[in-house]
């Protein structure tokens, strides 16, 4: 049986939770938006890219892809694209 993987804005979660400091001097270092930040907390949003690019140094944070990503082709699933646009 295959562990679950958590899913990373969990860990991002965690990291917050777990970093010693209050969110609000998070939100000052990294300047991610204190609603954001606690939208994010209570599952109520996301956190947008540039939230995360801006808090994961905060937090000793590195966002790591495990390898190349498989993109489907553009157009609607089961057609395939028109030639000569």
């Amino acid at each position: 049986m295959k562990a679950k993987r958590e899913k990373p804005s969990d860990v991002v979660r965690r990291a917050v939770n777990a970093a010693g400091v209050t969110r609000y001097r998070l939100c000052k270092a990294s300047g991610v938006d204190k609603g954001t930040m606690s939208r994010f907390m209570a599952c109520k949003g996301g956190l947008p890219i540039e939230s995360l690019d801006a808090l994961a140094p905060v937090l000793g944070l590195r966002i790591v892809a495990d390898g190349p990503v498989n993109v489907p082709p553009l157009g609607r699933p089961g057609r395939k694209p028109k030639k000569g646009r």
